[in-house]
């Protein structure tokens, strides 16, 4: 991470064994831009650590995967329970956008596309097909949070409700923007995204898998592809 600003530190908001797909910790802007707060977001995903190459993402084989595409219960990561990274409160709670089912990555990009040529946004409502179901929690004045992408209908919480760490806020899910199940997390500096700056984030207490053995980190960022245990 070169950036020189001191990152904030919140609990990890998933618990088990991850890895980070995009993350500062690899390249800012961790997203390839610096709009919508991207700046040092991350991506986390379940995945099969046999497989030696690549991220595959689903129980199923690639044949099959690629061929008919694979159901949202044959992923890794699908259903798993999202926390509150801080005390908070929640500022938006978007739910009911559906989720595409199977999974197939001719869908997949061409609603990316889609939302590439296609999208215009003047408000936050107006980027739920790409954020898909998604949360905004404010931890104080100028620090906000965003979780994206969760499975739809899982949202436990609503706007004005004040939340504690560690708390159950929804499910990881693939709604909007989405080529896998998977949770997007990221600090901001205001809970509107068409002008939000992204804020450094690191997390406060995990375990990385490192030379056979897990190792305790405090206030790390995950690297790409790093296996981590929260």
């Amino acid at each position: 991470m070169s950036d020189t600003i001191e990152p904030i530190s919140v609990r990890f908001p998933l618990v088990g064994e991850w890895c980070a797909v995009n993350t500062p910790g690899h390249k800012i802007p961790s997203h390839g831009t610096d709009q919508f707060g991207l700046r040092y977001a991350y991506d986390f995903l379940q995945i099969d650590w046999g497989e030696e190459k690549g991220l595959k993402f689903y129980k199923t084989s690639t044949f099959k995967s690629l061929l008919l595409g694979v159901k949202l219960k044959d992923t890794y990561c699908w259903s798993q329970p999202i926390y509150a990274p801080f005390d908070g409160e929640v500022i938006e709670a978007k739910d009911g956008m559906k989720e595409r089912n199977p999974i197939h990555i001719v869908c997949n990009l061409s609603v990316l596309i889609k939302n590439t040529f296609f999208f215009r946004a003047e408000s936050n409502e107006d980027l739920h097909p790409v954020l898909g179901n998604y949360i905004i929690l404010k931890k104080c004045k100028d620090i906000y949070s965003l979780i994206a992408h969760a499975r739809d209908g899982s949202i436990k919480v609503s706007a004005g409700e004040v939340v504690s760490e560690g708390q159950m806020l929804g499910e990881v899910g693939h709604s909007g923007n989405s080529t896998a199940p998977h949770l997007h997390f990221q600090l901001m500096d205001r809970p509107n995204l068409l002008e939000a700056k992204g804020l450094p984030c690191c997390f406060n207490n995990y375990k990385l898998y490192k030379q056979g053995e897990w190792v305790s980190i405090m206030n790390g960022i995950p690297g790409r592809r790093e296996r981590i245990h929260a």
